[in-house]
């Protein structure tokens, strides 16, 4: 939690600094950590969200509404969305409770060419990954989905924070300082919408019905594996290592890499690598007679 915080703030303002020096061109690696540095704060937050990073309930949420600031996300409409995605994954019926939703390949042949066009344009990979991001982080997190149910005040309360913090980066850094904050939390956004949607997006993911539904298999073989190397999962707090997590929510992320390379061989998951990361961005729709992704049909 201090490292990634002393992280975030180190690398704005040695970047801020290098920037006003007139070297711009210098302050790119730090741009490029402190990116990162939100990815993790991110995925921090996201533990506090499951009570698994501290000990105590109460240590938990005071460290999720201060990572909030930092991270643009309302701390409890992360927490009721993402357990509400738990509690329904895999589960063809509650496709609303997935950050990115899927369609099935008979409901597609089934569609007019409007939800076609709308579908198309909402899974291309140019449209989804960089305005997706940017629209859910700078603008949708500011009255998420879900809002009334865990309290407006508190959604309130988290922009006036953000708003606070932001204005007090003008005060100490100007414009310059908004900038590379700007550019960070852009990076980061694509970046977080791109690890989202492989975490269940992927050709031999696990969607099906009730009563045939199948949750320890939903978490095992619905959430992926990501191989991008050990320097990755460091960067991105081991959320790579998904399938471990829906497993067992209550393991905080430094423990999943543990985890996860000790379970037994007859165990490993199948690791997703980076060429088969970027092909699974080509797969759109749900196919329940073959039990897979596929693309759109030709």
């Amino acid at each position: 939690f201090f490292g990634s915080v002393a992280g975030y703030f180190g690398a704005l303002f040695i970047g801020v600094a290098l920037v006003n020096a007139g070297v711009w061109w210098a302050s790119a690696p730090f741009v490029i950590v402190l990116t990162f540095a939100i990815c993790r704060l991110f995925v921090l937050q996201h533990d506090t969200g499951h009570h698994s990073l501290f000990e105590t309930r109460a240590q938990n949420d005071l460290a999720g509404y201060i990572l909030s600031i930092f991270t643009f996300t309302p701390y409890r409409a992360m927490q009721y969305n993402h357990n509400q995605h738990h509690a329904y994954l895999g589960n063809l019926d509650h496709r609303e409770t997935t950050e990115i939703h899927t369609m099935t390949l008979r409901e597609w042949n089934a569609a007019p060419f409007k939800t076609r066009l709308w579908y198309r344009l909402y899974r291309n990979p140019l449209i989804l990954l960089p305005v997706g991001g940017l629209f859910t982080y700078f603008l949708n997190y500011r009255w998420p989905k879900n809002t009334r149910i865990v309290g407006v005040l508190g959604v309130i309360g988290h922009n006036v924070m953000l708003f606070g913090w932001l204005y007090t980066l003008y005060l100490l850094a100007g414009w310059t300082g908004l900038g590379v904050l700007a550019v960070a939390v852009g990076i980061a956004a694509v970046l977080g919408v791109f690890m989202v949607f492989l975490q269940h997006n992927f050709e031999d993911t696990y969607w099906e019905r009730r009563p045939d539904l199948d949750p320890q298999v939903a978490a095992l073989q619905g959430s992926s594996c990501l191989d991008f190397g050990w320097f990755f999962d460091f960067a991105v707090a081991n959320i790579t290592l998904h399938d471990i997590h829906h497993f067992n929510a209550r393991i905080p992320s430094y423990r999943l890499r543990a985890c996860h390379y000790n379970l037994p061989d007859d165990m490993a998951p199948h690791r997703v690598k980076f060429g088969e990361a970027i092909r699974a961005l080509g797969l759109k729709l749900w196919d329940e007679d073959q039990k897979r992704l596929v693309p759109f049909p030709a």
